[in-house]
């Protein structure tokens, strides 16, 4: 039985320049990148690569389209290696550029052909979320199923990962707030994933350690402080992104993908909005096992009583960035039953991976008290 694995080959550089001449990035290199990260560190270079910006395909969180524009593109050019400077949606629309074939997107995403990697990717991430730089999936919406797919497959592993702390400089404190939870729920939902193991723990602990402390220092000290922890939380991102590469997430994820799919909340800020109600159920139907030990960890971090531990991480997140209520995204009540449902049917993979596997009624119930 595999236990762990990590494919990218994980380098670190002080700045950009450092990155450029070292992987000699230039001709024969086709470049996706997040236009104001490449304007600001990388346009001064001249680079000869081929370079396209996500914005050109469209914004907000990837879909189907936006990848087929981006395959029609690279496509026109003879280009082996691919280089994504972004965020998770950039590297995660630039994995499918590794694949063989002329298929449609969502061919790919569905798994209707074969997969197989036959170009190099080095993913360089500028938010501190994703993790995608370590991961083996893909995640964009289906615009005719107005969900999104996760595409996990070891063909689309980045060759390298590289992280670059300058590079996150630029990101505003509300996105850098949410890309964080949203590393930290990669961290606890591989933790008790039913395909964790010791290996897999051991990344995701460190991981949830050094978020959650970050954060505190960040609630004592005021937002301009995180620009002190770059470091920390980039290097967070991807050891929570090389746990859940290997253990997967769960039923966060699952229950987010109808919210970002059909009003469109970002990533990040929609899973955030679930995390403590799934845990929460989570510790209600089964108290015992992995959550066990992940409530006694947790504990001594936040300095409370396992009992307490959901309740003090609401409170501590709470004091990063304020959680909404479902409805002000626009979600209806009769949304209610219907995410529910479209959850059981098409997020069978992460329901599977998750602590508990919840039932229509119980992601329902869930929906509700956030509503």
């Amino acid at each position: 039985m595999k236990l762990f694995q990590q494919k990218p080959e994980i380098q670190k550089y002080h700045n950009a320049q450092e990155f450029v001449e070292e992987f000699e990035i230039g001709e024969g290199d086709f470049i996706l990148a997040s236009k104001s990260i490449y304007q600001k560190y990388f346009t001064d270079f001249e680079l000869s690569a081929e370079v396209h910006f996500k914005g050109e395909y469209g914004s907000g969180e990837p879909t189907d389209v936006m990848v087929d524009g981006l395959l029609a593109d690279f496509r026109k050019t003879n280009c082996n290696r691919i280089v994504a400077i972004g965020g998770g949606a950039v590297i995660d629309m630039a994995k499918i550029l590794v694949l063989e074939g002329g298929f449609r997107a969502s061919e790919y995403y569905q798994k209707q052909v074969s997969l197989k990697k036959v170009r190099t990717l080095i993913a360089v991430p500028t938010t501190c979320g994703a993790g995608s730089e370590s991961s083996n999936i893909s995640i964009a919406e289906i615009t005719e199923m107005h969900t999104k797919f996760g595409l996990a497959d070891d063909a689309i592993y980045p060759d390298y990962a590289v992280l670059i702390p300058e590079l996150l400089s630029e990101l505003p404190y509300p996105f850098f707030a949410t890309s964080a939870i949203d590393a930290f729920i990669h961290a606890i939902e591989s933790y008790v994933s039913p395909r964790a193991n010791l290996y897999t723990q051991m990344f995701s602990e460190k991981a949830m350690k050094m978020i959650l402390e970050g954060f505190q220092r960040i609630v004592e000290n005021g937002p301009e402080y995180r620009m002190n922890l770059l470091d920390d939380f980039l290097v967070a991102s991807d050891l929570a992104g090389i746990a859940f590469g290997n253990a997967g997430t769960g039923a966060v994820h699952a229950m987010s993908y109808p919210l970002s799919g059909i009003y469109h909340v970002t990533h990040g800020e929609a899973n955030y909005q679930f995390l403590t109600a799934v845990f929460s159920m989570y510790q209600r139907l089964n108290p015992d096992g992995d959550i066990r030990k992940l409530n006694a960890f947790l504990g001594e971090i936040l300095h409370c009583d396992v009992n307490d531990v959901y309740e003090n991480m609401e409170r501590l997140l709470s004091r990063i960035i304020q959680k909404r209520p479902l409805r002000t995204y626009g979600m209806k009540e009769e949304d209610i039953q219907e995410f529910a449902k479209s959850v059981e049917k098409t997020q069978q993979r992460l329901l599977n991976q998750s602590f508990v596997k919840l039932t229509v009624p119980q992601m329902a119930e869930i929906y509700k008290s956030l509503y």
